[in-house]
């Protein structure tokens, strides 16, 4: 059989394909302990799922309109609004399954062959994927621990050309945790404000910030950002809610919106009818008691992780300021971050994910989105592991 050149592209992504190995090996009955998943260990809040039951019994199981039911499309019109400052109407906006389905549709949508889009290195591992498989180019900008893991005003200037199309940002940052400021995306604002550059500003992490920071969406920086900017969020990381694959994207640019509306249309159409009614309950403020919950824990847990990887010798780790990952500095360990994920594995059944797997070498990302306990298990391990070497 043969296969379109476009499929042969793409690659496994590396963070499922790790999650899946260690899946595979507590199967077979070893002793696993997984940190390699971007997923909160927390139920879905129960008030969301009692609404999930009720469309259920009262027969709301059948086709709605592609880009979302209307109740839906308001609530996540009144949380951008409420939350985030952001301006949008309900026909700016569609719902898609899971904000990496999201991002897929804008992407097809944007990229023609050639194009340039620009990432900030580390990213998450699907953004180059969706780039090459739609025949465009990364321009990856190469970031440092001293920077906080974020780009600055003169290198995106340096690394914009006339082929440019879009910038990706994310923030917090996966796989770093990092968060940028207000006064940071006004910086990166001055270089755009004269061109005619897209931001996909990724924001699936966005209730997830520690320390009283205050987190700032990309598009409320001003009207001419908010009108260049497409809004990728959803509900999987914040409300526990990954697999009921709810994402959306939202754009004042209607016209965009209809052309992402048409492709979904042609491919998945509506997204699951039972998860619409229940989404609204996770976006209107009803389980906001489960979601600060939420946030708490895992900022315990940061705190935890944090210290006992920075009480390792030879290991260093900044604080992230938002999402539930830790990604460590192995440089003095071992610089190639596949062999000591791999190695760690075998040794000590610790699943880490690679920093090669998001474009940085010589880290690992550790999720924290795990008990306590699960979290003093594994840094032992990886203590013993470094000990031993």
């Amino acid at each position: 059989m043969k296969y379109s050149k476009r499929i042969s592209t793409l690659e496994e992504s590396l963070t499922i394909a790790i999650s899946s190995l260690a899946r595979d090996l507590k199967a077979q009955g070893k002793d696993v302990l997984s940190f390699s998943a971007g997923e909160p260990d927390f139920d879905t809040p129960k008030i969301i799922k009692d609404e999930a039951i009720r469309a259920i019994n009262s027969g709301f199981t059948k086709y709605t309109q592609v880009s979302g039911i209307n109740e839906l499309l308001v609530a996540i019109s009144n949380k951008l609004k409420s939350e985030n400052n952001l301006d949008y109407e309900p026909n700016e906006i569609i719902v898609s399954n899971g904000a990496k389905h999201s991002l897929f549709n804008v992407f097809a949508a944007l990229v023609d062959s050639g194009d340039e889009v620009i990432i900030p290195s580390p990213y998450w591992v699907t953004y180059p994927e969706l780039v090459r498989y739609f025949g465009g180019k990364s321009i990856f900008i190469e970031t440092d621990e001293d920077n906080d893991f974020k780009i600055n005003a003169s290198q995106l200037r340096a690394a914009i050309t006339p082929k440019t199309k879009i910038l990706v940002l994310t923030s917090p940052s996966n796989p770093t945790g990092m968060v940028y400021s207000k006064d940071e995306l006004l910086s990166l604002y001055e270089v755009l404000k004269d061109t005619d550059i897209i931001v996909v500003s990724d924001e699936i992490y966005e209730r997830l910030v520690y320390d009283n920071i205050s987190f700032t969406s990309t598009g409320s920086i001003n009207n001419d950002m908010l009108n260049r900017t497409i809004t990728i969020n959803g509900l999987s990381k914040a409300v526990a809610m990954t697999g009921w694959r709810m994402g959306y994207a939202a754009s004042k640019d209607k016209t965009l919106i209809k052309m992402l509306n048409n492709l979904q249309s042609q491919s998945t159409s509506n997204i699951n009818s039972i998860t619409q009614k229940a989404s609204i309950f996770g976006l209107n403020g009803d389980a906001k008691m489960d979601i600060d919950n939420f946030i708490s824990a895992f900022n315990i847990r940061r705190d935890l992780a944090y210290k006992l990887i920075n009480d390792i010798k030879l290991l260093n780790v900044r604080l992230p300021q938002g999402a539930f990952y830790l990604f460590i500095n192995i440089k003095k360990i071992n610089p190639d971050s596949m062999a000591f994920c791999k190695d760690l594995l075998e040794k000590e059944g610790v699943a880490l994910v690679p920093g090669v797997a998001f474009g940085m070498d010589g880290y690992v990302r550790f999720s924290f989105a795990c008990s306590e306990e699960q979290i003093k298990a594994g840094i032992t391990r990886i203590d013993r592991y470094i000990a031993n070497l």
